[in-house]
């Protein structure tokens, strides 16, 4: 029997729609090494990884009248090339036309005829150095089974570890009756099914929602939160279909000097760093900023208790307030009350990670943040701890990384975070309409970092 969608991962594919494209993606950046690092050697680089991640060579098949969820097969026709793209940038090959074309890409649906996700090697970037652009659908990343890939093409070393030897051949994709005749077997088993998918299958959006977030569990807090509706905010929206990309770059000695004279946490630095950034591209708009103003973030964040995980807080950034240290003892504070009273979202038990994990911890953050409505919060910050040694792929040495993470329906900014070999890397993604000032913002985290540093050395 085919491997059929678990109701989270369909239910993506059952939320997509033309402005809210639900891939997550990320940009990382590399130092071409002297044997060079071009096209070919990513896509035989990738040819050799994929055994790791076999649903990359797999397509979602829909069961004749929707009598089930849709099944994951075999893609007979997979074409690795069509997958792994390349591009390059016109001289001089700025940081700008960099984001300018992970704009563009991001803002594109993948095409669900074939397996979800989408490589580009972008050439031509300045300073020798050259990007690699990834793109994966929601549906595909459950953190056990399925990792983004671009968790899969890194090693710790820039000699690749030895290629795994596996002739691939795909299985007989199923007819439709075979299909139909396993839908009805299963619905004589639950026959309950039968009606949520068909409701599912209609694109009864308020039933979708529903599901995903019942299935993250632990939603106490969230009803709690949904009695007080997030504050308004011009980054709630109704949002276009095309986007725009900003990055920031800090570093981690400065959180963890913060901390060390601050108290609190390293997350909690990077939280009030975001509070004070956004406090300032408010004012820079002309909004009225008062001092109880606040914006709502929906932080999911990789926690460890008994087993690994992705926990939801939703927090209330003091952006009214203007003292940086205030702000960051806010902060403390809610992030403390939340983890000591529990009141945290569970994203089920998603991850059991032993290496290199923040594209697919940052994907699972996305898919908590499209499970709750819109009311509840403002803005999405995911924030991944990375390894703290460089990475390389096929040689090149991985200098910078930033993750991607989609917009969720009528939300005009999601921002990631990653750290990673001593730095603190920021990707914002934003609609294009809403955020035409979204490098404005992103210059603003870095100097709301000064900010905070110059009451450390003070």
């Amino acid at each position: 029997m085919p491997d059929r969608l678990s109701a989270l991962d369909a239910s993506f594919l059952y939320l997509e729609d033309a402005t809210t494209p639900m891939h997550v993606g990320g940009v990382a950046v590399f130092r071409r090494p002297r044997t060079g690092f071009d096209y070919d050697r990513l896509v035989e680089l990738i040819e050799q990884r994929l055994s790791l991640v076999p649903r990359y060579r797999q397509k979602v098949v829909h069961v004749p009248g929707r009598l089930a969820r849709p099944v994951w097969v075999d893609d007979p026709d997979f074409d690795v090339t069509y997958h792994v793209r390349r591009s390059a940038l016109p001289k001089p090959g700025s940081d700008q036309q960099l984001h300018e074309l992970v704009a563009r890409l991001m803002s594109r649906p993948l095409d669900q005829t074939r397996p979800l996700w989408e490589i580009y090697l972008v050439e031509g970037l300045a300073r020798n150095r050259t990007a690699v652009v990834t793109k994966t659908h929601q549906a595909m990343v459950d953190g056990l089974g399925a990792p983004e890939i671009g968790q899969v093409i890194l090693d710790v070393s820039g000699t690749p570890r030895a290629p795994v030897e596996s002739l691939w051949m795909p299985s007989p994709a199923p007819s439709g009756l075979q299909l139909v005749a396993d839908a009805v077997a299963e619905a004589v088993q639950r026959p309950g099914e039968v009606v949520e998918n068909a409701r599912s299958a209609a694109v009864d959006t308020v039933a979708t929602v529903r599901k995903v977030a019942g299935l993250f569990g632990g939603l106490v807090s969230a009803a709690r939160t949904a009695a007080t509706p997030a504050p308004g905010s011009p980054l709630n929206v109704r949002i276009s279909p095309q986007r725009r990309f900003a990055v920031a770059r800090t570093r981690l000695d400065e959180f963890r000097a913060i901390r060390r004279v601050h108290g609190g946490t390293v997350n909690d630095g990077v939280l009030a760093v975001l509070s004070g950034a956004l406090r300032n591209w408010l004012l820079s708009r002309g909004e009225v900023v008062t001092a109880g103003t606040t914006m709502r973030a929906m932080a999911p964040m990789s926690v460890r208790d008994d087993e690994a995980r992705v926990a939801a807080y939703f927090v209330d950034l003091p952006v009214g307030e203007p003292n940086p240290v205030v702000r960051l003892h806010h902060v403390s504070h809610a992030m403390r009350a939340h983890q000591e009273s529990g009141q945290s979202v569970a994203a089920q038990t998603l991850v059991r990670f032993s290496g290199f994990a923040p594209p697919t911890l940052h994907a699972l953050g996305a898919r908590a943040a499209s499970s709750f409505s819109r009311r509840l919060f403002n803005v999405v910050v995911t924030n991944v701890p990375g390894p703290q040694v460089p990475l390389y792929a096929a040689g090149a040495r991985m200098i910078e990384m930033f993750p991607v993470v989609p917009l969720a329906k009528n939300q005009a900014l999601s921002i990631g975070v990653t750290s990673y070999d001593g730095g603190v890397y920021f990707g914002l993604n934003a609609d294009r309409d809403a955020m035409s000032d979204v490098d404005v913002l992103a210059a603003m985290v870095e100097e709301s970092v000064e900010e905070l540093m110059g009451t450390v050395s003070a």
